[in-house]
């Protein structure tokens, strides 16, 4: 969701490691062409904390059906946080499901802060940027990496790239589920977000989800549209303690983010599911005369 990252996340990282939800904040990962399975929806609520304390709450509803599927998130900065850098944002996603397999067609975001409102739009073809747009358009800056038309091929968006589909016909939350990587395009920056299996967890939400959850370890690559020299990038792209559990939606084999662990220099930036409440939905049948 579009929560207001902590430093030392920049703006335009919010919709890719918080942007999951904001997308995660939009820091939102479709893993590799896999059939999703059956229909199910997710109600959840997220809070956001910096060395535990709270600074930011968002929520995340997510409506597969047989044929088309949603994603939409929404959140922002509270607390003292919010006397600081108040922020918001919006983030969603929609698609068909061809197949099985979930193939996003739209994209859009906005994100607002104390200083102004950015607006992102994204059309897709079959993993393919047919259109896209930032409003404002921003400044051009000679030492960004250009973003060339091959590098918005084969991609996902941030919101639908936190959508992890796992294979088989057995229970989805395994270790196997985070041999995966995705290339991502937001609008700006073009970057991979790797995983590796880390361990398994049990977790209680405060309302619906108890049950185990895969924790990956996350890393961050960024391929083109980012600032070479820029600390951030630089912070990220070393980081090798990023965490983040996936939790499964009922009556499918998509897992999604239950929390997401990113340190920083001021202490361990969270994101984590107080309600994750997820159903099963039947197949529609179709009406007969």
């Amino acid at each position: 969701m579009p929560f207001s990252a902590p430093a030392p996340i920049s703006r335009s990282l919010r919709p890719r490691l918080a942007g999951w939800l904001a997308a995660v904040c939009g820091l939102g990962m479709v893993w590799g062409a896999v059939p999703a399975a059956a229909q199910g929806k997710l109600e959840a609520q997220y809070e956001a904390s910096l060395s535990g304390i709270p600074v930011g709450k968002g929520g995340w509803n997510i409506d597969i059906q047989d044929d088309v599927f949603s994603a939409a998130a929404a959140g922002g900065t509270t607390g003292l946080l919010k006397s600081f850098t108040g922020g918001s944002g919006t983030g969603a996603s929609q698609g068909r499901v061809v197949n099985g397999a979930l193939v996003a067609t739209g994209y859009q975001a906005s994100t607002t802060t104390q200083k102004k409102t950015e607006e992102i739009r994204i059309t897709l073809d079959k993993g393919n940027v047919k259109d896209f747009a930032i409003s404002p358009e921003p400044p051009v800056d000679p030492d960004r990496i250009v973003v060339t038309d091959a590098h918005r091929r084969g991609v996902w968006d941030p919101m639908t790239a936190s959508l992890l589909r796992v294979p088989g016909n057995g229970d989805p939350v395994t270790p196997e589920a985070c041999h995966n990587s995705a290339p991502v395009f937001d609008g700006r920056m073009r970057y991979d977000l790797k995983l590796d299996f880390k361990r398994m967890e049990t977790v209680k939400a405060e309302k619906g989800y108890r049950g185990p959850v895969v924790v990956c370890s996350l890393y961050f690559v960024p391929v083109a549209g980012y600032i070479p020299d820029r600390p951030v990038i630089k912070y990220l792209a070393a980081q090798r303690n990023i965490e983040i559990a996936f939790a499964p939606v009922a009556g499918t084999r998509i897992l999604v983010p239950f929390w997401l662990k990113v340190p920083t220099p001021l202490g361990p930036a969270m994101l984590e599911a107080t309600s994750f409440i997820t159903t099963a939905q039947p197949p529609r049948v179709a009406k007969t005369q």
